[in-house]
């Protein structure tokens, strides 16, 4: 009986805070409709629809914002709506966006769902005035009331009413709960996509602080040893006598080579393992990797946000893999590496004056230079006719 009687406040405050926007929701989506249905044979149907579409999406957002703070139901966001450059491409957007369409239901099948809310909230009120009946009779009559069924159905049916509003309320809520799960967020597929992004953004960075955390072992742990090994060494060196064993120093030679190389080698996998020049960033990182190019570069950076650290490694990957190209393959006088960024996207050109015929072949430097940014959803783009120049661009999201 607890059960059949409890109603969440949120559920209740949800139906009656909820029922203007699904009125206004509700007429705008007809309206939306109705304009591009009338406009559509016109050249301002179109885009009279995708502004519509648009501001669906806007109040897709404030519904999901009432509905996680009063259903307690949270919704994911779907994806930002794309911005393509140009009028056309931007109303074609708009006019393929599913999540606008998405919304756009919603806010049509709220009406109902908003009037039904409020018929479930007014049934406490008619349940009242039912329960009262015999008495209303009395005072409308101003006398005495002879006896009827309806002074006993009457309440009967209050009763039974009353005891129905509470199902309905939770129903009413539950349909918008629902609704609003399948509606207002990413579709499946997209949901998914999103799911799978999130996994990758966790994997990647993940191996990026074991890669830092293996590098500081290496560094401080193994390196460190080695160096307190080659300096024994020299001090055991150091110790021999001309009397010594000419075998015995030949070994301690060889011993210290040998370690000395060993710490070289170490030191070149730890850098391997992640580009130390990175800790200040790409602005910082990106001048020093272009000095030790054979050929003169000319670095620009235009970067007002610094990327994640995936995205960040990627670029210096993609950088240091070019400059070495340039450096053995392009026969180039001149080269020119350019950073800028937007607030979603970051681009890296690197540009040179050689003889051309670079090519992303199966096996070669730039066919896995294009899967390693691939793996963090970016794109490779070369140009390079035979007798140069080559142009190659790296664009990838500043954010994963």
């Amino acid at each position: 009986m607890r059960r059949w009687w409890t109603v969440r406040a949120g559920d209740a405050a949800f139906l009656l805070v909820g029922l203007p926007m699904a009125l206004l929701g509700g007429a705008y989506a007809l309206a939306a409709l109705y304009a591009g249905v009338l406009l559509s044979l016109t050249v301002v149907g179109l885009p009279v629809t995708a502004l519509a579409l648009a501001g669906a999406r806007e109040l897709g957002r404030t519904h999901r914002w009432l509905t996680a703070r009063l259903l307690d139901e949270t919704v994911p966001a779907p994806r930002p709506a794309a911005r393509p450059r140009g009028l056309a491409a931007r109303i074609r957007a708009a006019l393929t966006d599913t999540v606008a369409w998405r919304t756009l239901g919603y806010l049509l099948l709220r009406l109902p769902l908003g009037v039904l809310g409020l018929a479930a909230l007014l049934l406490p009120a008619a349940c009242g005035w039912l329960l009262g009946f015999p008495l209303w009779l009395r005072l409308l009559e101003q006398g005495p009331h002879p006896a009827s069924p309806l002074d006993v159905a009457a309440p009967l049916l209050g009763v039974a009413l009353l005891a129905l509003a509470p199902p309905l309320i939770r129903l009413a809520a539950d349909a918008n709960r629902w609704l609003g799960r399948h509606l207002l967020g990413p579709a499946r597929d997209q949901q998914r996509v999103q799911d799978l992004e999130a996994a990758r953004h966790t994997l990647l960075t993940a191996g990026t602080e074991r890669l830092r955390a293996l590098e500081r072992d290496l560094h401080d742990g193994t390196q460190a040893r080695l160096v307190a090994l080659a300096i024994t060494l020299t001090l055991a060196e150091d110790t021999l006598t001309p009397a010594t064993d000419p075998r015995l120093r030949s070994l301690l030679d060889r011993a210290r080579s040998q370690t000395d190389e060993t710490i070289a080698e170490l030191r070149a996998l730890t850098q391997g393992l992640r580009p130390t020049g990175l800790d200040a960033g790409l602005t910082e990182a990106l001048p020093a990797l272009a000095a030790g190019c054979a050929v003169p570069v000319d670095v620009r950076t235009d970067l007002p946000h610094r990327p994640d650290e995936p995205v960040e490694q990627a670029l210096w990957y993609c950088a240091a893999e070019l400059l070495t190209n340039i450096s053995r393959h392009s026969g180039a006088h001149t080269a020119t590496l350019t950073l800028t960024g937007t607030a979603t996207r970051v681009r890296l050109t690197v540009h040179d004056d050689g003889r051309g015929t670079a090519g992303s072949i199966p096996g070669h430097g730039l066919h896995g230079l294009a899967d390693r940014l691939a793996a963090v959803d970016g794109t490779l783009r070369i140009s390079s006719p035979p007798g140069g120049p080559t142009t190659v661009t790296a664009e990838l999201p500043l954010r994963l």
